[in-house]
């Protein structure tokens, strides 16, 4: 394409000559130079005249003045927010999530009335309570309970742990017993603030369904202390049948004088109880 002719201006000092701005650029260029179109006219006149594509209605009223237009913080707040969409998408919930969540809480049947437990706040207190293998003709019970694995009474939790983890011990209590049971019940190596207060023993014993006080044959103390001796003695004008439940009380000083009434096989004993036990049979014998 060839050039268009270029007017001339006359420079306003005098003399120099220089050429007035082209209208339109060439399509073809020299090397390394990008091709460029010309852009058609655009009228930016807001009055209506002979060259508008089309009529506006008169009953169409519009206030430019009033409009919201966005300033340029606007502009920058949208353009973060879309970079961070890119950059960090949002993940999907997966079913195992889903399946995750829902093991969070469990719903229990205990005296007829539904309970919620809140299965991840009483996570690192739930060896409190297993199942010991049997005893007899093989279809009675044993269950122990650890209070080593308590939680301190210092906690500012403690009562909501107390609370969910007393649904958790009956709801699982009911679900292991089938026909008679005994508890072993291993109380050494417990400091006192782990120590269950006398106001959740007795919840705990009048929560048990009726079948399960009925069949409940023995309990078995581990290492007994003068804390839970004066607890037991306290709770008796509470327990009804008092004189035939603590017939079935039983306090055991060592892991060997256990042994030699239940199997052992199947019962998970803490370290801390073998470490004491061990303790107590050498302070024993030195004494001697």
């Amino acid at each position: 394409a060839d050039w268009p002719d270029l007017d001339t201006k006359m420079n306003p000092e005098g003399g120099d000559i220089r050429p007035a701005p082209p209208t339109s650029l060439p399509l073809q260029g020299g090397p390394g130079q990008r091709k460029k179109l010309s852009a058609p006219r655009i009228s930016l006149s807001l009055d209506q005249s002979e060259d508008d594509l089309g009529e506006t209605p008169d009953d169409l009223d519009i206030d430019v003045d009033e409009l919201d237009t966005p300033d340029e913080g606007d502009y920058l707040d949208y353009t973060d927010h879309e970079t961070d969409w890119e950059d960090d998408p949002i993940a999907p919930y997966s079913a195992e999530e889903e399946r995750r969540d829902v093991r969070l809480w469990r719903t229990v049947i205990i005296g007829e009335q539904e309970h919620r437990i809140n299965m991840k706040i009483i996570e690192p207190y739930m060896r409190v309570i297993s199942h010991g293998g049997y005893y007899g003709n093989e279809v009675n019970a044993i269950i122990v309970f650890a209070a080593c694995f308590l939680p301190d009474s210092d906690r500012e939790d403690y009562h909501e742990i107390m609370e969910n983890l007393f649904l958790y011990v009956i709801s699982t209590l009911e679900l292991m017993v089938a026909e008679d049971y005994m508890i072993v019940y291993l109380n050494g190596a417990t400091p006192h603030r782990r120590m269950p207060g006398l106001g959740w023993l007795k919840k705990c014993y009048q929560m048990i369904d009726r079948r399960l006080r009925k069949n409940l044959k023995s309990f078995i103390i581990l290492h007994p202390s003068w804390f839970i001796r004066t607890v037991l003695a306290i709770t008796k004008p509470f327990i009804s049948l008092s004189a035939k439940f603590s017939s079935k009380i039983k306090y055991v000083s060592s892991l060997d004088e256990l042994e030699k009434l239940i199997p052992m096989e199947s019962i998970q004993i803490p370290e801390c109880i073998i470490r004491l036990d061990k303790e107590l049979k050498d302070a024993s014998e030195s004494s001697k």
